[in-house]
């Protein structure tokens, strides 16, 4: 794993993690989390960070949730307010 995404935490802009920025760095942390060299302390670390990935998943997820339940219930539309990826 490279040094960059060693201390990759979802900042307090959540637009900033995409759904699939979360999934590729949930998957990262868990390859972390398979080896057998990884320190107690480090290994906190990247759980609380996959644990606040998976949060902020399921609410990406919830939303467009709303949003198709809204779409197919009754045909009208509300402007989309995901982040981009950019």
């Amino acid at each position: 794993m490279n040094a960059e995404n060693e201390n990759a935490k979802p900042s307090g802009d959540e637009g900033d993690w995409s759904l699939e920025k979360r999934l590729r760095r949930l998957e990262e942390i868990v390859r972390a989390l398979e080896s057998e060299d990884l320190e107690l302390e480090r290994a906190l670390r990247l759980f609380e960070e996959g644990v606040a990935h998976v949060r902020g998943a399921e609410a990406i997820l919830t939303e467009a949730e709303l949003k198709v339940e809204e779409l197919i219930g009754n045909g009208e539309t509300r402007p989309f307010e995901g982040g981009s990826e950019g």
